[in-house]
């Protein structure tokens, strides 16, 4: 069964071309060396594997010499590379109504993006997940998610708004000068989360209208989508467990319940894929601990905390089990075996 998540559409992208002729380099050669053509970015809503995007990212950003190769990217982005949404949101009465509508479309745009918006008294919180790639480092990926959420919400909101915090889990640049310029505000890095801390009140400001004729056609076209698109099992449990962990509250009980099901058929649907709750779960956190190891440079006390885990010794004998060594032997190995870009 092809999982849709496993895929981005094309225009994510968008720009990458132009992008890499401009620092010098020959963007085709990098496209080749993970399997895609220039010509697969002609057609914005064409899907693409989801990990050469994010490799090729990653590949361009080390041989490039370019940390911020994504915030580059994501600077050349419009609301219209969104597709057909992008109607939708333009018509929305405010920013934080486009947010919503955004959510509620999001796996129609990007199946492999968890998005959750929590309003906290006067903020927003904006927390933005990418399923993972074993093995794959996503610095890029997760900051040209975060810079294209900033690029939106400026457009809907105005050119002179800025968030009041920008964080990322990932440990910071050698040089944050690029970030600052590019979020209007200083960056915090090694963070619980991806994403943006917002005024509520910015994002209450009333909108003028867009089109609501074409707004409509192109809503009845997203609901169809969404009827038509069905999430497996796995992808729907795999994005939940990734909201739970942190809080450490990821039980089959409390995932049957976000579901609305009971356990007796969670678990009925995830055999039905090949799967057990506790062996995803394992899939889920082993995916997640490497991403913390590699990318960041947080306490391990804190990442066990992130992965759900209520004691720093139950992270402990759970990784040498699964992995076979410690965590901090794992993350010295990563370090030296950290790769190059091509040259």
């Amino acid at each position: 069964m092809k999982q849709i998540s496993h895929f981005v559409r094309s225009a994510s992208l968008n720009g990458y071309v132009e992008l890499v002729q401009s620092l010098g380099r020959d963007p085709h050669v990098f496209l080749r060396s993970v399997g895609l053509q220039a010509r697969f970015l002609d057609d914005p809503e064409l899907l693409i594997p989801r990990d050469a995007a994010r490799e090729l990212l990653e590949i361009t950003a080390r041989a490039t010499h370019t940390e911020d190769l994504a915030l580059r990217l994501a600077a050349r982005r419009r609301l219209s590379a969104l597709g057909p949404i992008s109607l939708v949101l333009r018509e929305a009465a405010t920013p934080r109504e486009a947010l919503a509508t955004l959510c509620r479309y999001l796996k129609l745009v990007n199946a492999s993006l968890i998005l959750h918006v929590e309003d906290a008294h006067n903020v927003v919180v904006i927390r933005e997940e990418l399923l993972p790639t074993p093995g794959l480092q996503m610095r890029q990926s997760v900051e040209l998610a975060v810079g294209g959420m900033f690029r939106m919400l400026s457009e809907l909101t105005g050119p002179h708004w800025q968030p009041l915090d920008v964080f990322f889990t990932h440990r910071p640049p050698a040089n944050a000068a690029a970030h600052r310029a590019f979020f209007r505000r200083s960056v915090k890095f090694n963070q619980e989360f991806n994403g943006l801390v917002c005024r509520a009140s910015d994002l209450a400001q009333p909108r003028a209208p867009g089109d609501p004729v074409a707004a409509g056609f192109a809503r009845k076209h997203l609901e169809a989508a969404l009827v038509e698109r069905g999430d497996s099992a796995q992808e729907t449990c795999r994005q939940i467990m990734l909201a739970l962990l942190p809080g450490g509250s990821c039980t089959a009980v409390e995932l049957a319940r976000f579901l609305h099901i009971d356990r007796r058929t969670l678990h009925r649907r995830l055999l039905a894929e090949g799967l057990t709750f506790s062996g995803l779960l394992d899939q889920v956190r082993a995916d997640l601990a490497r991403r913390h190891l590699r990318e960041s440079d947080r306490p391990l006390a804190e990442v066990a905390e992130l992965l759900g885990f209520a004691r720093p010794s139950s992270f402990s004998h759970w990784f040498q089990s699964l992995f076979g060594c410690s965590a901090s032997q794992w993350k010295k190995q990563a370090a030296q075996q950290a790769p190059e870009g091509l040259a």
